[in-house]
């Protein structure tokens, strides 16, 4: 796959030292995001306590692809920090500063400091569906059954 081109800019404000997103291992499906703070300041988040946390950053997504923020698993581990919408959708026509809504589910405050790895984006490609109305669906062996319907393991 050719690899595709992510116009990121600073927003006003920002701290131009904080690094831009990056992928931490050639491996790495999500690049990391940082707190950027525009006061350099850090936010405390109370146990069951979310807060908006700017990235300092914005993003010219192409057509036809997304931009998923997700949660990064040693925070989640470690301290019990969850991102509320995960993942969070970033659409192509969107061109404000990416916010990354972080929840602490933990019994202990969480300080989120300024220039610290708070989530990951990945980059994916989006299908837009076109809608048909129909008075019938196809017949399949699950049918109608819903949550759990498929049994255990």
């Amino acid at each position: 796959m050719d690899p595709v081109t992510l116009k990121l800019m600073r927003v006003v404000g920002s701290d131009g030292s904080i690094a831009l997103p990056a992928y931490e291992t050639p491996g790495a499906a999500g690049a990391d995001m940082r707190a950027n703070f525009a006061d350099g300041m850090a936010v405390t988040l109370s146990p069951g306590a979310r807060a908006l946390i700017p990235t300092g950053i914005a993003m010219a997504v192409p057509p036809g692809f997304e931009v998923q923020i997700r949660p990064r698993s040693g925070l989640a581990l470690k301290h019990g920090i969850a991102l509320v919408n995960s993942p969070g959708t970033i659409d192509s026509d969107y061109r404000g500063e990416v916010g990354v809504i972080m929840l602490n589910t933990s019994d202990a405050p969480f300080e989120v400091t300024h220039g610290m790895r708070i989530a990951q984006m990945v980059l994916a490609p989006v299908v837009q569906a076109t809608f048909e109305e129909t008075g019938t669906l196809d017949e399949t062996t699950r049918g109608a059954g819903g949550f759990g319907s498929t049994g255990r393991g």
